[in-house]
C-alpha cells in the first residue's frame, strides 16, 4: 500500500480561472470605455454579472466552499452496485478524483484513468499520477493518455466502468450516443457502469427514454437513469443549463 500524506491532492475546479479573468477584464474594460461611450455600461453590467455568478459557482464547488464538486462526483460511484473485485475504468479522469475514490472505497481493484488532458483544462497526466501518490493509492492506479472515442481494451475487460460529466467534451466523436456504447463495449458481462453527463441536453442525447431503449438494445441487462438537478443539495443558482441543470446519471448492469 502506498503512503499517504496529509497533503490534498489538486483536483482543479470545473469553473476555471481563465473564465474569471476573462469576464473580469471586460468588465472593467467596457466599464472603462462607458464613459465615452455610455451605451458599452449595458455590456459592462453583463459582462460583471457574469463574472460575479461565475466566481459564485467557483467557490461552491471548491472545498472551501459548498464542495459540491465532490458531491455530484460522489454521485456516480454511489450508484455502482459493484463488490470492487477486479478492475475499474475510469474515462475523461482529469486530475484522477473518481480514480482516486474508486480505488480507495475498493481496496481489492485496479482502476485504470485515461484522458486527452487537453490545453483547455487544469489537468494533465503529472497531476493525476501526483495525485494518486498522495492518497496512497498509487500501487493500484495506473493512468494512459486515451481518447474515449476508441478505447485501446479488448471487449469485456473490465468489471466496472465509470465516468463523470466528460463524454460531451469529445470533440473526435460526433454522435455522443457512441461514446456510451464504446464504453459499455469493454464492460465485462454481469460488469457494472456509472455514467454522469449531460444526458438532459436534447440536442445531444435525444429524449432520455429513447436514449435508455438504445442503450437497452445493446445488450444491457439492467439500465437506470437520475437527474441530477433534481437533488437538494444543488442550489438553484446552479441548476441553469449551462451549469449543472442538464446533467443526469446512466447507470446499470451488463
Amino acid at each position: 500500500m502506498g503512503k499517504q500524506t496529509n497533503k490534498e491532492p489538486d483536483y482543479g475546479n470545473w469553473v476555471s480561472k481563465n473564465l474569471l479573468y476573462v469576464s473580469g477584464a471586460l468588465g472593467l474594460i467596457f466599464l472603462g470605455l462607458s464613459f465615452m461611450f455610455p451605451i458599452l455600461i449595458i455590456g459592462a453590467i453583463l459582462f460583471i454579472l457574469s463574472f460575479t455568478y461565475f466566481a459564485y459557482a467557483r467557490h461552491k464547488f471548491s472545498p472551501t466552499g459548498g464542495n459540491l464538486q465532490v458531491k455530484i462526483r460522489n454521485l456516480v460511484v454511489d450508484h455502482l452496485n459493484w463488490d470492487g473485485h477486479g478492475e475499474a475504468l475510469d474515462i475523461g479522469c482529469g486530475n484522477a478524483p473518481l480514480t482516486i475514490d474508486i480505488a480507495k472505497k475498493y481496496r481489492n481493484a485496479a482502476v485504470i484513468g485515461i484522458d486527452t488532458w487537453g490545453s483547455g483544462w487544469e489537468y494533465s497526466q503529472k497531476y493525476c499520477e501526483k495525485n494518486a501518490a498522495l492518497k496512497g493509492v498509487a500501487e493500484r492506479v495506473t493512468f494512459q493518455k486515451v481518447s474515449a472515442s476508441r478505447l485501446p481494451f479488448n471487449d469485456g475487460r473490465f468489471d466496472a466502468v465509470v465516468s463523470n460529466f466528460v463524454f460531451h467534451e469529445v470533440s473526435d466523436t460526433k454522435d455522443k450516443r457512441d461514446l456510451i456504447k464504446e464504453a459499455l463495449r469493454v464492460v465485462r458481462k454481469g460488469g457494472v457502469f456509472s455514467f454522469q453527463d449531460l444526458f438532459l441536453v436534447k440536442a445531444i442525447y435525444g429524449e432520455t427514454n429513447d436514449l435508455l431503449e438504445i442503450i437497452k438494445g445493446w445488450e444491457i441487462e439492467t439500465v437506470d437513469f437520475v437527474r441530477t438537478n433534481d437533488l437538494d443539495f444543488i442550489p438553484r443558482l446552479l441548476k441553469l443549463p449551462f451549469m449543472v441543470g442538464e446533467i443526469g446519471i446512466i447507470y446499470g448492469r451488463k
